[in-house]
């Protein structure tokens, strides 16, 4: 009999960052490390992933961090957590494994801990073993893992469809599902994002009509928006595409990297004659596709409509075709690069997300699942906490009992002793990392706060030059100011500023002594609220002290 702990570092109550722990004794299973994309709010925020403190506290009992599938919402935040997880063990399938070692390989960062998984075939941890099942999403080798411990199996899915047209590295062991099933399961961890969904998911996955209807009412070039991975919606272009006459141009490296790699591994089905290179980029006949790249999305293409693209740009005689559904929070950002595009004159073609779903279970497919596994307890996971209970709601419907069905936020602890549902009051610390660029670590609820106050209200920088041994004032203060007013327009505004910042210099100076903090601290406070009373703003104040 065994203690069990689950709870989620990242993915609960939001959409992306999933990073879910079981605990069997003093063994740690990682499922998934994602990140989520920064949305407008964030300035300069390129993308977030969970604060993995607890997994650097106990990073000798982890077993391995087990990845679902290639998309960055379960693998994205790899290469920042290796740095200090550096000899952690990462399992998944060869499609996903092959997405992380070429992201690894960018970041510097080794991959001699990538392992390998094969669908179905158990992976022995002591008492406790892994048994990965193929799944249907929207990437080929995806899979749901199975923890099996003493007192039965614990089965986290990933994001999965029910569609039994899409085969091969597509395709749902629905065997195996049931097989599991059978055996008994003590708690099924599934997907929450479209549980307010009636009905299955399939067909309305499927945009191939769209496709179809696009590359024959456009006699332009066509830019294909979608993001990175999504290899089943690239395959129904590609199917299209070979219906015509048209030829594909790959922007980035990374993107034509996997699509090549994924024709010559059997991933994708396409005749690579019919690709171009960059320099066809502007042929009137061609279709240009577009992905972003751990940035936020929209990326690419903005860069294209603001002319910063050294080999394509947008001209009122193209048609975008977004392919992609809109992340929450990234809606205002959508709907600007709309407006420039229309400016420009293109034609616009967008996705309906009502009506075309990405590949993620509806309130049927969650029910089917339910079925095959007949879970003791029902744990819903990714996604906001409205599609958890949406989730719930699905699970009550095929006869779960409610007190066996697990709803928490990020932190909060199941605990299952010899079997059963304990209740206790358990928190694990759980904060998101905001990263920019290529900075190492987190920077901060403070600088995006800066960032924020230098967006809205601009920057006041006082300046003061004294005499190193007599602290006599040789010049200043000087005030200058950007994103606050235009100085010509306010010089009495300025000149009293200055007046201010004059007599709490002349207050804090001795003959042989000056309070440096005390004249910023003054400066800052007694300006400030001068500013604010005259102009109702707020400008971030600095305030440069140098003797000569």
């Amino acid at each position: 009999m065994s203690k069990i702990k689950i709870f989620a570092l990242g993915g609960l109550n939001e959409v992306g960052k999933n990073m879910y722990v079981v605990e069997v004794d003093n063994d740690i299973f990682v499922f998934d490390a994602g990140l989520k994309y920064a949305d407008d709010k964030m300035l300069g925020v390129d993308y977030i992933i969970p604060n993995y403190d607890y997994l650097k506290d106990n990073k000798k009992r982890i077993k391995g961090i087990f990845i679902t599938h290639g998309h960055d919402a379960q693998m994205g935040a790899l290469s920042d957590i290796l740095i200090d997880l550096k000899n952690i063990k990462i399992f998944g399938a060869k499609f996903t494994l092959d997405i992380i070692k070429n992201q690894l390989k960018e970041d510097n960062i080794k991959t001699d801990n990538l392992i390998e998984i094969k669908p179905h075939k158990k992976i022995n941890f002591g008492n406790n073993s892994i048994f990965p099942i193929s799944l249907t999403h929207s990437v080929p080798d995806a899979v749901g893992y199975v923890l099996y411990t003493q007192d039965g199996a614990i089965f986290y899915t990933g994001n999965y469809v029910f569609d039994p047209t899409m085969r091969g590295s597509y395709e749902t062991d629905i065997g195996k599902l049931a097989y599991v099933g059978k055996q008994g399961v003590l708690c099924l961890l599934s997907e929450s994002i479209y549980a307010e969904k009636k009905g299955f998911t399939s067909p309305n996955h499927r945009i191939s009509s769209i496709i179809n209807e696009t590359l024959n009412n456009n006699s332009g070039r066509i830019l294909f928006n979608i993001f990175q991975a999504q290899l089943y919606r690239i395959q129904e272009l590609f199917n299209e595409i070979m219906k015509t006459n048209r030829k594909i141009v790959i922007m980035g490296k990374t993107l034509e990297s996997l699509i090549y790699n994924s024709i010559e591994n059997g991933y994708v089905k396409f005749d690579k004659t019919r690709i171009g290179n960059i320099h066809q980029v502007n042929d009137p006949n061609i279709v240009v596709i577009i992905s972003d790249e751990r940035e936020k999305p929209f990326s690419n293409i903005k860069r294209i409509i603001k002319g910063y693209d050294k080999f394509i740009t947008l001209t009122e005689k193209d048609t975008v075709i977004f392919a992609s559904p809109v992340y929450d929070g990234m809606e205002k950002s959508y709907t600007k690069v709309l407006d420039d595009i229309s400016k420009i004159g293109s034609n616009i073609i967008t996705i309906p997300n009502k009506k075309y779903l990405s590949h993620h279970a509806s309130s049927e497919d969650l029910m089917m699942m339910l079925e095959l596994m007949n879970p003791k307890y029902y744990f819903p996971v990714i996604g906001e906490y409205r599609h958890q209970v949406a989730n719930k709601e699905a699970a009550l419907k095929v006869g779960m009992n409610e007190e066996n069905i697990i709803l928490k936020t990020n932190g909060e602890v199941a605990t299952i002793i010899n079997g059963e549902l304990k209740q206790t009051e358990e928190k694990i610390k759980v904060d998101d990392i905001l990263i920019d660029g290529k900075t190492v670590g987190d920077i901060g609820e403070l600088v995006i706060k800066d960032r924020e106050s230098l967006s809205e209200n601009g920057i006041v920088i006082v300046t003061v030059t004294l005499d190193k041994q007599t602290k006599q004032i040789l010049a200043g203060p000087e005030i200058l100011t950007r994103g606050f007013i235009f100085v010509k327009d306010n010089i009495d505004l300025i000149k009293e500023a200055q007046n201010i910042s004059l007599q709490v210099i002349e207050n804090n100076i001795e003959p042989n002594y000056v309070d440096f903090n005390k004249i910023k601290m003054e400066i800052r406070d007694r300006v400030g609220k001068y500013l604010y009373e005259e102009t109702e703003c707020k400008p971030m104040i600095l305030i440069v002290v140098q003797e000569v």
